[in-house]
């Protein structure tokens, strides 16, 4: 499925979904492959847990990883600390942001990839990071939420050094 957007994702994002990629195909599958080899040679493979079990296990594991592997493919990474423009919010910004009651909240612009928000960490494609994309210190923007319309003040942009 094609977005509008570019998959951004951080330098330590792509590691993670490498690190995951690799550990499935170094580590797992293989294991899971010996199973289900050993499973296969103690004949009748219809009831035999370890074999169907395996099976399962390997066909999980190969749907992940081609998951992995277009997720990868298809990212662009960029380093936030790279950023030229600093004064205004774009991909790996730290924003604090203030909503008509003054409730702040502090956020990071992630890759969809990367997005957790028990982190402060929302994706780029959020309705949240759209609506905050180019904006500056004291800017205001109007985002659609599912709860309703919201209008935040940006008070504070920063980005890793």
């Amino acid at each position: 499925m094609t977005t509008p957007y570019p998959n951004y994702i951080t330098p330590e994002g792509y590691a993670k979904l490498r690190a995951e990629y690799d550990h499935l195909l170094g580590t797992e599958r293989p294991a899971i492959v010996e199973v289900v080899s050993w499973a296969a040679g103690n004949g009748d493979r219809s009831e035999n847990g370890d074999y169907l079990y395996g099976r399962k296990r390997m066909r999980e594991i190969d749907g992940q990883l081609r998951r992995l592997a277009r997720k990868m493919k298809d990212a662009k990474v960029v380093d936030p600390r790279a950023q030229p423009d600093k004064s205004k919010v774009y991909f790996g910004a730290t924003v604090t942001i203030a909503d008509e009651d003054d409730n702040r909240r502090t956020v990071t612009i992630a890759g969809n990839d990367e997005a957790d928000a028990d982190h402060g960490r929302i994706g780029w494609g959020s309705p949240i990071a759209r609506a905050l994309r180019g904006a500056a210190v004291g800017d205001l923007r109007r985002v659609a939420l599912p709860a309703g319309e919201r209008e935040y003040e940006v008070m504070a942009i920063r980005y890793p050094d």
